[in-house]
């Protein structure tokens, strides 16, 4: 296998039980902010205290700095996002409206390092096994490239709907799958062993609600599936390293060349795109939606119920007065 190791059918069965959980729980935790709370604040105390130090601590896969400032990064994420969707007048508060953005970076910032720090690294490191080579330059550097094209935060705003969505209008298809590009390559070049679940299925759980459930939601969705990811991992790592479910990478360096020569490629090409856009219609990407005149940005605002919908232009034109 060209990315990873031949799986018996049951690891590929595995795949889409852990996709489809992750999917399930993203949507347990829109229901309300009660049980959002019990997900994220009750049971990472719990977790912290009673398992993660015996299941997460020095020698696990899962025992690294990154694993630890990831879990609570994303935790941080989903509060936020909370405090934002309930708390009334939060999201009109533009100082708040930066934490999106903040969180955002900072966890991309996160990988970056660590893409950088694995570049020198070669042997089995924490229970995984690292190969560092020029790849791990190269999606630092698409990292940075979608850090840089993160626009439109001023324009986050709450869904008129029962789930009270945090939605973000700029934050399009093509800024999402540069990043899924990106993080893929992130997760294979330095955690390649957890790659078949945490790179591919991790990623796509918050993809298809973001595109067909809870269009705009990308990040809410991303937070939340990236939480209950970690504190399953460092509560269980034996299932993505020992278990009859795991899928080790193929460590080969094609692979890792080809898979962060894509991320790259996708992020230099909205980067470019993006920036364009900037110079051509003179707008200001800290106080301006850059995408605001494309169709996907108004379809976003439509599903969350915070325009009205346009009809077709047939129906338009049925509508049209007879003078």
């Amino acid at each position: 296998m060209f990315l990873f190791e031949a799986a018996p059918w049951y690891g590929y069965a595995m795949w889409f039980v852990v996709l489809a959980a992750l999917i399930a729980a993203n949507e347990l935790a829109r229901v309300n902010w009660r049980i959002a709370l019990l997900l994220f604040v009750a049971l990472p105390v719990v977790l912290t205290i009673f398992v993660w130090p015996s299941t997460a601590g020095a020698g696990s896969s899962t025992g690294t700095w990154f694993h630890w400032v990831k879990v609570y990064s994303a935790l941080a994420g989903c509060l936020g996002f909370l405090a934002l969707r309930f708390i009334r007048g939060a999201a009109q508060n533009k100082w708040m409206l930066l934490f999106p953005p903040a969180i955002l970076t900072i966890n991309i910032i996160e990988a970056v390092i660590r893409d950088f720090e694995c570049y020198g690294l070669n042997g089995v490191y924490d229970g995984v096994t690292i190969i560092g080579g020029p790849w791990n330059i190269m999606n630092g550097i698409a990292g940075i490239l979608n850090i840089l094209t993160i626009s439109g935060w001023m324009g986050i705003r709450i869904s008129n709907n029962r789930f009270k969505d945090m939605v973000w209008p700029d934050m399009l298809w093509f800024w999402i799958i540069a990043y899924d590009l990106w993080n893929f390559a992130y997760v294979y070049n330095c955690v390649g062993d957890h790659a078949f679940y945490a790179g591919a299925a991790l990623l796509i759980s918050c993809t298809i609600p973001a595109f067909f459930i809870e269009k705009g939601a990308w990040l809410q969705a991303r937070a939340q599936t990236l939480a209950f990811w970690m504190m399953w991992t460092m509560a269980v790592p034996a299932f993505v390293d020992t278990s009859p479910f795991a899928v080790g990478s193929s460590n080969n360096p094609a692979a890792l060349f080809t898979v962060s020569a894509l991320a790259l490629a996708a992020n230099v090409a909205v980067f470019g795109y993006h920036f364009g856009k900037i110079v051509r219609r003179r707008i200001n990407p800290l106080r301006e939606e850059v995408h605001a005149d494309l169709a996907a940005h108004r379809e976003v605002l439509e599903h969350a119920g915070l325009v009205p919908a346009v009809p077709p232009a047939d129906e338009r034109r049925e509508a049209l007065p007879i003078g």
